[in-house]
């Protein structure tokens, strides 16, 4: 049996649309060991096991978006005839099972794995960009107070740079020599 499907390997072929992260049939069955025919003449003799939030099948602007992405071949050079279908995690172990072979098997457990680490991702990435709004924030109300900081240091700066007044003396004077004090 081949080696397990490397990750980087499944990544590359998970794409979002319509805000969900799903693979396209031609890889699914790519990396399920199958045809692409197979694997949706397997899906529709199993058709209650899909879904709408498992699979659901391409529109042509979709589609055409798609191909501009990847540039994906035509239809003359052995590319798709059809719009072609599109699974979610869920909907790609669920393919695995109707195919119900050792190589799918094998695969799906790779692609959840691939889902999950793309999940602890986005999370990673959301704690950052809750972390950096925190940030943000902070900045908005330091910011808000420099006008008085400023004004603060500005009255330093004025104290610190007026001259000095000699220091008055309180009492009396001591007549100097020429007796004038």
């Amino acid at each position: 049996m081949k080696e397990l499907i490397k990750i980087d390997f499944i990544e590359r072929r998970i794409s979002i649309i319509r805000g969900q992260k799903v693979m396209l049939d031609r890889d699914l069955a790519d990396l399920y060991g199958v045809s692409t025919a197979r694997l949706n003449e397997q899906i529709k003799r199993n058709k209650s096991r899909f879904p709408d939030d498992f699979m659901f099948q391409l529109n042509r602007a979709e589609f055409k978006n798609l191909m501009s992405q990847f540039a994906t071949s035509s239809a003359r050079h052995g590319g798709y005839r059809k719009l072609p279908y599109a699974f979610t995690e869920h909907g790609a172990v669920a393919a695995a099972f109707v195919l119900n072979s050792p190589v799918a098997v094998t695969a799906s457990i790779q692609i959840v794995r691939v889902f999950n680490r793309l999940r602890q991702l986005v999370n990673t990435h959301k704690d950052l960009a809750l972390a950096l709004a925190k940030l943000e924030k902070i900045e908005h109300q330091v910011t808000g107070h420099d006008e008085q900081i400023q004004s603060l240091f500005d009255t330093i700066r004025e104290i610190l740079t007026q001259p000095e007044d000699p220091p008055k003396q309180i009492g009396f004077r001591v007549p100097d020599e020429t007796g004038q004090g």
